[in-house]
């Protein structure tokens, strides 16, 4: 496994990312997973406040017990449950931002989080407060650094040019390189890493039926999975020239995968051992669809 320095950090996280938020509710299967990603060299876990109205983050806080020290943990903020359980607001003020990280560290039974991020964004936010209570938390020891979790470009613009972020997550894939158009530019000459999330387009680059995806038809959808099986061959599997696709590019940190079975812990971690992705076999995958843009969250 190898690891990769996060923005300007000091943390350093393995190629592949644990996303949480696929664990079931079985604990004893989930320990298991747990276990065998963290002996694999797998040492970044992703989860939220919002997942599972804060079970996810219990869990993840169970599992992690007495191992704390050998995970970079992070979880996002910025999403408040309505009283009545039938969904949840953005809330991302800076008093809101200051109390959820103490429920999100009881629940995760630690003391700090490696890495905080706001869990969206819009433009219309009051972004300069929201930066001061992270800032906030770095001070106080709470958090270690701070990112944001976003696809739109005008804000992610924002908190490049007025926040310390050491990071931003989004979906990035052969399916989905809108980040391409402009944000993976800008992110890259600012030392600020891409935590790539959706590196399977949903298992469509995988294994599953085609099917139309963002701006792709099922045909232009089936002409990219029929590429990355052919790259695959007899050296690796499909998710993991997938996944090795997304890694392939500056300045992605991570693929963020998310993992519910040992058998799909199996498959991603193995890419530690298969054939690695060639210029070549990125440009043939890269020229097998055209590249999207963003028509909204500009």
């Amino acid at each position: 496994m190898r690891y990769n320095q996060v923005g300007k950090s000091d943390l350093h996280i393995s190629d592949i990312g644990f996303g949480c938020m696929s664990l079931e509710n079985d604990e004893q299967v989930n320990k298991r997973i747990i276990d065998e990603a963290i002996a694999a060299g797998i040492n970044f876990f992703d989860t939220a406040d919002l997942y599972d109205k804060g079970e996810n983050e219990r869990q993840i806080g169970r599992l992690l017990h007495g191992r704390r020290s050998e995970c970079i943990l992070a979880t996002k903020v910025g999403n408040r449950w309505k009283a009545d359980g039938s969904g949840w607001d953005w809330a991302p003020g800076k008093d809101y931002i200051i109390g959820a990280v103490e429920d999100s560290l009881r629940r995760l039974e630690t003391d700090y989080i490696d890495l905080y991020q706001l869990h969206g964004g819009t433009i219309e936010d009051p972004i300069d407060e929201i930066i001061e209570a992270f800032d906030i938390l770095v001070e106080q020891g709470k958090i270690r650094a701070y990112g944001i979790s976003s696809i739109r470009p005008q804000v992610i613009q924002e908190y490049v040019n007025r926040s310390a972020i050491v990071s931003v997550m989004m979906q990035y894939s052969l399916l989905d390189r809108r980040p391409e158009e402009s944000v993976i530019k800008l992110l890259q000459e600012n030392q600020i890493s891409v935590l790539a999330r959706g590196s399977l387009a949903q298992g469509l680059l995988s294994g599953k039926p085609a099917r139309e995806y963002l701006s792709y038809s099922a045909e232009e959808v089936e002409a990219a999975a029929k590429a990355v099986r052919f790259v695959a061959g007899t050296k690796r599997s499909a998710s993991q020239t997938a996944v090795m696709y997304a890694l392939k590019k500056q300045p992605v940190a991570s693929a963020v995968v998310g993992i519910r079975t040992l058998e799909q812990l199996r498959d991603v971690v193995d890419i530690t051992s298969a054939t690695e992705l060639t210029g070549a076999e990125h440009h043939f995958l890269s020229e097998s669809v055209k590249p999207g843009t963003y028509d909204k969250f500009r």
